[in-house]
């Protein structure tokens, strides 16, 4: 059967996926627009975007874009709406967006849409939570203090250890390291941090994805996972120990595994998720199979967040030529995470 010709199943929400409006400046808006705009062939819940009405209509207006949009009181009442406009809950942007040039008036703006959105899912009001791109260096001026989008919500709710997992319908990829140097990832590399990724990641596979026994495949640090030592001691001092914690805690993983041979299709299909060791060895697969639809999620939080693969692409900003594929991912995987977890909930 053709992929256009697949039945896709919706998830049933109660309440709508919050989506904030990322870095105004940035393809957010165009990307969100073109999303609510294909929300029939794409199989898109429900959605309450956070955003400016304003500039919302002004870039619909030059894309030629019928988009209406309804600006809505309460979250709840995006559901009915839905189906035929785009529902905005407003969040006013005190100076007008200039593509690819980020304004520190609007930072504010930024801030408080996500803010909004993380209480709306903390309060049952919504579903999940699904983030355009921001720009870390326009929110300084703000009082962003933190290193990412990540460790931001992580804040917000209050939880240490975030992780963060690349998702697309082919693989799931979690890195122990993320964004630092290669040098400093193997510094930073023990046996604590390995366990602690693994069973956070094995946690929220069971409750945000509905995978009752999730696999985890362990990725080596070193060519062929070590060689038995001859390349390297890390995988039997650091990774192998770690493997034997999570196999004794009742976490079904493998490994050290020699990581260039872990993802493959028949690899692939051994495993729920990958645990590498740092950010380019689980990045590099995932964005080589599914560079446009992967999907950041972030384990460890009690709410789900979801978000595009990409950045703000201010290359490309204003242009309407932006592809909204990967938020249309992010979008989806969100209402099936929320889906899964009301189930867990009331088995």
């Amino acid at each position: 059967m053709a992929d256009s010709a697949k039945r896709i199943t919706v998830p049933a929400l109660s309440t709508p996926l919050a989506l904030t409006m990322g870095e105004p400046a940035g393809i957010g808006g165009e990307i969100s627009l073109q999303a609510w705009l294909r929300r029939g062939e794409a199989g898109l819940s429900p959605f309450l975007l956070l955003d400016d009405p304003h500039r919302l209509q002004a870039i619909a207006t030059q894309h030629g874009w019928a988009v209406p949009l309804q600006v809505v009181a309460e979250p709840e009442d995006a559901i009915a709406v839905f189906d035929h406009a785009l529902p905005v809950l407003s969040v006013p942007l005190p100076a007008i967006p200039q593509p690819g040039i980020p304004d520190r008036l609007n930072a504010p703006a930024v801030l408080h849409a996500i803010e909004l959105a993380v209480t709306l899912c903390r309060n049952g009001r919504a579903a999940a939570l699904v983030t355009n791109p921001i720009h870390k260096a326009a929110l300084y001026d703000a009082g962003f203090s933190h290193p990412g989008h990540t460790e931001f919500l992580a804040a917000l709710c209050d939880v240490a250890r975030p992780v963060m997992m690349l998702a697309s319908d082919r693989l799931r990829v979690v890195p122990v390291t993320i964004h630092v140097a290669l040098q400093r990832a193997i510094e930073l590399l023990d046996t604590d941090l390995i366990v602690e990724t693994a069973r956070i990641t094995a946690h929220d596979l069971r409750e945000k994805f509905g995978i009752r026994q999730p696999r985890l495949a362990i990725a080596g640090l070193n060519p062929h996972a070590g060689e038995s030592g001859s390349m390297g001691k890390e995988d039997a001092a650091i990774v192998a120990p770690a493997v034997a914690r999570l196999r004794a805690e009742g976490i079904d993983a493998r490994g050290p595994l020699p990581p260039d041979t872990m993802f493959h299709a028949e690899a692939r299909a051994s495993y729920d998720a990958a645990i590498c060791m740092y950010h380019d060895q689980a990045l590099i697969p995932i964005k080589t199979l599914d560079f446009d639809t992967g999907v950041n999620v972030t384990l460890g939080l009690p709410v789900i967040r979801t978000s595009p693969d990409h950045g703000t692409a201010f290359d490309i900003a204003g242009q309407g030529i932006a592809k909204p594929d990967s938020l249309i991912a992010a979008l989806r995987m969100a209402a099936a995470m929320a889906a899964h977890r009301t189930h867990v909930s009331q088995r």
